[in-house]
């Protein structure tokens, strides 16, 4: 009776080791977000930028931040006037 209640810990052990021996082979193929954090492997795509790795996830946002970065810089500078402005008539 131990027998069969010992034989799926037995097998959990073994399928345990087996997926740590796996994760060992294959950590050289894994790269970690230095944005997010976030693991990459082969579902999520990954790409190198100097000696970091980055997420295409966050590659997507910061494209779509740097592609309205412009749109930015004007609405600052507008802010900036309407500063100046507003301070100019404050001091008068």
């Amino acid at each position: 009776m131990d027998n069969e209640k010992g034989d799926p810990l037995i097998k959990g052990l073994m399928e345990s080791m087996k997926m740590d021996a796996y994760v060992e082979s294959r950590i050289r193929e894994m790269h970690v977000c230095f944005i997010c954090g976030r693991v990459g492997y082969k579902k999520l795509p990954m790409k190198k930028i100097g000696n970091k790795w980055i997420c295409i996830d966050c590659l997507r946002e910061l494209k779509e931040a740097l592609d309205t970065l412009e749109e930015w810089e004007q609405e600052l500078a507008i802010q900036e006037g309407f500063r100046k402005e507003i301070g100019k008539e404050f001091n008068r």
